[in-house]
């Protein structure tokens, strides 16, 4: 199975421990990031992975070379000219993703016990265009998914801005505000569909498309995440670390 990687972010939230390295590199516990999540797809069967990279890109590359490739097909899209945010970013990956196979896409910094074989699993019988990862979890921002877990618009919390994408509020539908984890299976058909070029949101597209095509959240209770891309966060992590119980970081199981 494929997926893709987003590594290209400048870590401006984790300053100043980026000045010197990506967001990729810094560690857990004394574990890259990139290492953590690399062995958590590797475990579940993904291995023909891409990266992109902007920031640093190098350092990524070299510490890649360093670990063989985690003995796995991995491959690197190139962002150092410019980078695209994650919809530019995946769409500059379609030539990766030829075998018509839903994909993988994860981001660097989440952390989580989040079981990516029933994901996939969950994504294959639903027949959706994209599954994500959601929860009902505080967050400023949140998408908002109706009784059939159908994405239908988002919300900032901290603003109460509210764009309703399906119209749904006319009629008397009730909307659920979920935070996304940033994992998600997408169906390589959406690279028909995406329209925008250069630098744009994965999330702006999502919304756009949900208006005709199946966009569902997959949620479970027990889903355990933790953003890292905050400096806050990431203290919290390396404390937290074995509360993941179903979390691959144990390098002997795979």
């Amino acid at each position: 199975m494929k997926a893709i990687i987003f590594a290209a972010g400048l870590g401006t939230r984790l300053r100043p421990l980026t000045y010197s390295k990506p967001k990729a590199l810094i560690e857990i516990n004394g574990t890259p990031l990139l290492e953590i999540i690399i062995k958590k797809l590797k475990f579940y069967g993904f291995n023909d992975i891409i990266i992109n990279v902007h920031y640093f890109a190098e350092q990524i590359i070299d510490f890649l070379k360093q670990k063989n490739n985690f003995d796995i097909n991995i491959s690197i899209s190139d962002e150092t000219d410019f980078l695209l945010d994650t919809g530019g970013g995946l769409k500059k990956t379609e030539w990766f993703f030829n075998d018509n196979k839903p994909f993988l896409v994860h981001n660097v910094d989440i952390l989580s016990n989040i079981d990516l074989k029933q994901l996939y699993e969950f994504h294959i019988h639903s027949k959706a265009l994209v599954t994500l990862a959601v929860k009902n979890k505080q967050t400023s921002r949140c998408l908002l998914f109706d009784n059939n877990n159908q994405l239908c618009g988002w919300k900032n919390i901290k603003t109460d801005k509210t764009e309703d994408i399906k119209t749904v509020k006319k009629y008397n539908i009730s909307l659920t505000p979920l935070a996304f984890s940033g994992i998600h299976i997408i169906n390589p058909s959406i690279f028909d569909l995406i329209k925008e070029k250069g630098k744009f949101s994965i999330i702006d597209v999502y919304l756009r498309l949900a208006k005709d095509n199946r966009i569902i959240g997959f949620s479970n209770n027990n889903f355990l995440w933790i953003d890292v891309g905050k400096k806050e966060n990431l203290i919290k992590a390396n404390k937290i670390i074995d509360k993941f119980e179903d979390y691959p970081y144990n390098t002997e199981k795979i």
